[in-house]
């Protein structure tokens, strides 16, 4: 089983749509996927239709429910996920009171059901939620727009992952930057590209994401740009980048 963060601290990365597709995709292919939201603002639950909850990833941070109990099944996309709330941004500040908290989502998922994928959606912080998760994980997905702000910020991202992996998690690695929201049409996204290959030891992989406009309208009907536009450029990326994924995970 394999626990993959997908991560960057900035908001309007794609972190949310590239776990929801790049499940999506892999469900397709036959895999057992989960999806956990460890972001307060709930979105990739959101996202996925979910609006009545009774158990949160909060319940089981705080040991007042099972990850089994919080499991809840996607019929139309295949999918597991343990959806998230508003509650869980109070959760995280109690959390900071238990001993060896940053280890606390790796306790409480040590009974989790057999998957071959457990895909966390990362709060767009670098917050004692996500020191769990990326404690837990081992791998990590970095979607990245090609601009110049994003290059700021995947210095902190390549720094906090180094601490991660000296003090907490020596077997975690960076699997790649996943270049999303691209305009082949501006010069930039190449330059970008350029610098990050000769300035920083990370895979940026080979299948980007196009902007298009059908995978922002996907959560509106809480499914993923796979089962609601498959033939939209989005969905035909995000199958590359699935295959891309599964060729490196062997």
């Amino acid at each position: 089983m394999k626990f993959i963060s997908i991560v960057n601290q900035k908001g309007g990365t794609g972190k949310t749509t590239t776990v929801i597709s790049l499940g999506a995709v892999l469900a397709k292919k036959g895999k057992k996927v989960l999806l956990i939201d460890l972001d307060p603002q709930g979105n990739l639950s959101y996202s996925l239709g979910i609006n009545e909850i009774k158990h949160t990833i909060g319940d089981v941070l705080m040991g007042d429910a099972t990850a089994k109990e919080s499991i809840v099944h996607i019929e139309d996309e295949n999918l597991d996920i343990i959806p998230s709330s508003i509650d869980l941004a109070n959760i995280e500040i109690s959390m900071a009171q238990i001993e060896e908290r940053e280890l606390q989502l790796k306790k409480t998922l040590k009974k989790l059901p057999a998957y071959d994928f457990v895909l966390i959606d990362c709060p767009p912080s670098f917050s004692l939620l996500a020191v769990n998760s990326l404690t837990l994980s081992n791998q990590v997905i970095i979607p990245m727009q090609m601009t110049a702000l994003s290059l700021q910020g995947l210095d902190l991202i390549y720094g906090t992952i180094a601490q991660i992996r000296e003090n907490l998690n020596p077997k975690l690695k960076i699997l790649g930057i996943l270049p999303v929201m691209i305009d082949k049409r501006r010069k930039l996204s190449s330059e970008v590209n350029d610098y990050i290959k000769e300035n920083f030891d990370i895979r940026l992989f080979k299948s980007g994401i196009r902007n298009n406009v059908r995978a922002a309208e996907a959560p509106s009907f809480g499914k993923s740009v796979i089962s609601y536009a498959p033939t939209s450029n989005s969905a035909k990326d995000y199958t590359e980048f699935g295959k891309e994924f599964l060729a490196l995970s062997k």
